[in-house]
């Protein structure tokens, strides 16, 4: 008898790629769906006691402006008004910000927070370059039809159309409110015997002051 060598041959290693690892591959699906969701959610973070504190400023504001005797000192009251309800509103959405996300987490801008801002902003800055345009601050005085009817048409209406806008990506009650100024606009321009700082005390202040206690019951502050 003759021995045959019997060899086990390796079998040949595959020349293609490995596939990802399994936990690798299940990574990427979590950070997508992930991003999907958040891309997703609503903005929450409106700060609904800060708006009752913009629309107590503008409550405050409204009978000291109409008592000025020039439509400079109008502006400048209503400017005051604007900047301290600005910080106030800030400072209060900032503060809810870092209530949700705690004293460690690191206070990051979420893609519905991204497109809330984005949305909101512009209408505001539209808002700024128009009026330093009506009022033009290379000649002196100011038309008194501009205060009267022209200025608080056109805040109310670039207010509302960036809250609007900006409710989209954010819970039902904002856009509802930017649509209650939008309303507010309108009427504060083609309505001649509307008067302006009643306009605004009706949008920026009770508006605010209702959807501020709304959203602050429903969501938290």
């Amino acid at each position: 008898m003759t021995r045959t060598d019997r060899t086990i041959k390796p079998l040949r290693a595959d020349a293609s790629p490995e596939p990802p690892a399994l936990h690798d591959r299940a990574l990427r699906d979590l950070s997508f769906i992930r991003r999907t969701m958040e891309g997703a959610a609503s903005f929450t973070d409106v700060p609904g006691w800060g708006l009752v504190g913009l629309g107590v400023t503008a409550l405050a504001a409204a009978p000291l402006a109409d008592r000025q005797p020039t439509p400079g000192r109008w502006l400048l009251v209503w400017l005051a008004a604007a900047v301290f309800g600005a910080s106030l509103g800030g400072w209060a959405m900032l503060r809810k910000m870092r209530r949700r996300v705690g004293a460690s987490g690191a206070l990051l801008l979420s893609v519905p927070a991204r497109k809330f801002l984005l949305s909101f902003w512009p209408g505001i800055l539209v808002g700024a370059v128009l009026t330093l345009a009506l009022v033009d601050p290379y000649t002196p005085g100011i038309e008194p039809r501009i205060v009267a009817r022209v200025l608080p048409g056109v805040w109310l209406l670039l207010y509302g159309m960036g809250v609007t806008t900006a409710g989209t990506f954010s819970i039902r009650a904002v856009p509802l409110m930017g649509i209650g100024f939008l309303a507010l606009g309108v009427m504060a321009l083609f309505l001649p015997a509307v008067d302006g700082d009643l306009m605004m005390a009706l949008g920026f202040g009770v508006l605010h002051v209702v959807f501020g206690v709304r959203i602050a019951r429903r969501h938290g502050g």
